[in-house]
């Protein structure tokens, strides 16, 4: 196969990772930042495996002039060559760089990484397995647009002099099995609320453009419309089959991916309080910003959404936080001692979480079309 220039022009996922490797013929592996990738923790993006069969069987005949009109949008490919460094792309003094903020971004760019290829992965697999002619064929652009922004963070961190191993990745990396609907509420919501994280930046660096500290940012809303147009995809799959959002038992399990989502990221983002402080934005307020964003647009699909404003939601988001650090410390520390004290912090974790799911969630009414478009 011969591989595109680049992974920004690559018509599948394959041709993107092909070109990726190619960029890296002669640079030294760095084993640090795919050990990070490589990491399986509550708060890292994981790659799944599911019943890919069960996935082959599914009939899009009850949302086929949605689907047709969203398959066509993704097969004209309007961002095809967009993630690409272009005359806008501005170097980036990563040696002057306050060290702390490096470490965050860096952070923020291998989880990022990781995440988008973790995707990337699952629909790869689905393309490559399934024989029905209307999933594979979602699944092999989906696969085609994470590859591309896998491949585009990658580029970014080339610059710091490391980049992450996307094929060790993909055959060392753990694999969690999720049956599929779990794999249709996780990444549903994985999509937009992905999709409320970029836009929220990017208009923010539109009316601060002196805070935007890196040129990765400027990419951010096309970004965004390949993660909401994921989204629909899988709010079509989901209306496939009633049952996935109106039965008791799946909208007990829609409300546990919410509030385990919403509280993943909270804890997550404010363990970069520098990169957050280098954007010009208050994290407290670009969460609830985030998961207000995601609420609404959720409303296309999901019968509820989560009470962000109950009395209950704040402070136990913020337990869950300092359950986290208590937790990181534990294991770090070692030893008896450090598992004790890493046990509690679990426990702790657990408590606020079981306040977070207990909250009662608000009701909504969900139109017989998913169809939107986005608009922030």
């Amino acid at each position: 196969m011969n591989a595109p220039s680049h992974s920004a022009f690559a018509n599948t996922a394959d041709e993107a990772i092909a070109a990726q490797d190619a960029l890296d013929n002669g640079m030294i592996t760095s084993e640090q930042a795919t050990q990070v990738a490589m990491q399986n923790t509550l708060l890292t993006p994981r790659f799944y495996t599911t019943d890919f069969d069960e996935m082959d069987a599914i009939d899009v005949s009850s949302v086929r002039e949605d689907w047709d009109i969203l398959i066509n949008k993704m097969k004209a490919d309007p961002n095809k060559g967009h993630f690409k460094k272009n005359d806008t792309w501005e170097d980036v003094d990563w040696d002057g760089m306050e060290p702390k903020l490096r470490a965050e971004f860096i952070d923020f760019l291998i989880s990022s990484c990781t995440a988008e290829f973790s995707g990337c992965v699952l629909y790869k697999e689905m393309k490559r397995r399934g024989s029905n002619k209307d999933i594979t064929e979602l699944f092999q652009l989906m696969a085609r647009d994470e590859a591309r922004h896998a491949g585009f963070i990658n580029d970014a961190l080339r610059e710091a002099g490391i980049r992450v191993n996307l094929g060790f990745l993909t055959q060392q990396k753990k694999y969690t099995y999720f049956r599929p609907k779990f794999i249709y509420y996780a990444t549903y919501l994985s999509e937009k609320i992905g999709y409320a994280r970029y836009i929220t930046i990017f208009r923010h660096l539109e009316e601060h453009p002196e805070m935007r500290f890196h040129p990765i940012f400027k990419w951010f809303r096309e970004w965004c419309n390949d993660e909401f147009s994921h989204g629909e995809a899988f709010a079509l799959l989901l209306k496939t089959d009633p049952k996935l959002t109106e039965s008791f038992t799946n909208k007990l399990w829609i409300k546990f991916f919410l509030t385990a989502v919403y509280s993943t990221m909270w804890v997550r983002d404010h363990q970069r309080p520098l990169f957050h402080e280098a954007l010009g934005v208050d994290t407290t307020w670009y969460g609830q910003e985030v998961f207000r964003k995601t609420s609404e647009i959720s409303k296309q699909v999901f019968p509820m959404t989560l009470d962000i404003g109950h009395k209950r939601w704040r402070p136990n988001l913020d337990r869950m936080e300092a359950a986290s650090r208590q937790v990181a410390a534990g294991k770090a520390r070692g030893g008896i001692g450090g598992t004790i004290y890493r046990g509690l912090g679990m426990a702790k974790a657990a408590y606020a979480f079981v306040a977070l799911y207990t909250i009662p969630a608000k009701k909504n009414v969900v139109p017989a079309r998913p169809h939107l478009e986005p608009s922030y």
